[in-house]
């Protein structure tokens, strides 16, 4: 199974616009607030080496119980928010 945990900032238009999106494309995610979830966006940074939002992780438990998981940061794992969209697409199908 796979889940998308979407990074978001409170009053970042792109981070709005990406969950509409994503709610339009009927996506399922779980958002997580940089301020309320600082220590896992901490953990993000670190490894994307990228601060920019809307950022996202797919994350996935396998039936053998390993979970793995992929960044994708703007400028790095996509450019537009479509092309983000897309990746999900590909990434949970």
């Amino acid at each position: 199974m796979k889940h998308v945990v979407l990074f978001t900032m409170k009053g970042c238009p792109h981070c709005n616009d990406f969950k509409n999106t994503l709610t339009e494309n009927n996506v399922v995610f779980y958002e997580h607030d940089i301020d309320e979830h600082q220590e896992e966006y901490d953990m993000f940074v670190e490894v994307t080496k990228n601060e920019f939002v809307p950022a996202f992780m797919i994350i996935e438990q396998k039936e053998t119980g390993e979970v793995t998981s992929k960044c994708f940061a703007p400028d790095d794992g996509f450019g537009t928010l479509e092309e983000a969209l897309e990746v999900i697409k590909t990434e949970i199908l």
